[in-house]
């Protein structure tokens, strides 16, 4: 009997991947990896046992996906998270190779795919993405806003602040000064926006 694997929509954190994989044990299913966005499982799933799932991930803010072209939007996105929120810092990666090698495709294609699924340039969710970190940073305070530039990869602390005023309408300043109203939770980035 083969493996099943399973794509999970707004998993994008460690707690995500223990939450679907408590879930997944006290539903009596065996993960064999859990990762952000695909869960590998022993053996397969019966039509009523994956609703079931279906639904349990549903009341945790989870969404298992069956369209392929969702599951490889899904992955881009999760990858651009990963980049982004969770490698301590952006070395100068090129993100269109970066994705390639990470989804094992070319980038014209993903490109294409991951525009047409959510009306979001990838390079736009990258702007997002990054934006959103920057305001996790400014909102604890911890590093001064060249410190984030430097860690971001920002060409300059005065080229972070006009993309930041950009995409949030505000200043590093004046976003600090607003004690971070404006923060978002990263799976929600680039939803309802053009660009």
């Amino acid at each position: 009997m083969s493996d099943t694997t399973l794509y999970i929509k707004n998993m994008v954190c460690d707690r995500c991947r223990m939450a679907v994989a408590n879930l997944l044990s006290g539903m009596g299913v065996r993960p064999l990896s859990v990762e952000l966005g695909v869960v590998t499982v022993a053996g397969s799933l019966p039509p009523g046992l994956r609703a079931e799932l279906s639904e349990a991930l549903g009341r945790l803010g989870f969404e298992l996906l069956g369209d392929p072209r969702e599951q490889t939007v899904d992955r881009i996105r999760t990858a651009i998270i990963h980049l982004v929120h969770y490698r301590g810092g952006l070395p100068d990666v090129n993100l269109s190779a970066y994705l390639s090698a990470r989804l094992g495709s070319d980038y014209s294609a993903l490109s294409k795919l991951f525009s047409e699924v959510t009306g979001v340039t990838i390079e736009r969710y990258f702007i997002l993405q990054r934006v959103e970190r920057v305001k996790e940073l400014l909102f604890y305070g911890e590093k001064s806003l060249a410190e984030i530039a430097l860690e971001l990869n920002y060409s300059s602390a005065a080229y972070l602040s006009t993309q930041f005023k950009a995409v949030t309408g505000m200043t590093p300043s004046q976003f600090k000064a607003s004690k971070g109203s404006g923060l978002r939770a990263i799976d929600d980035v680039g939803r309802g926006q053009q660009g």
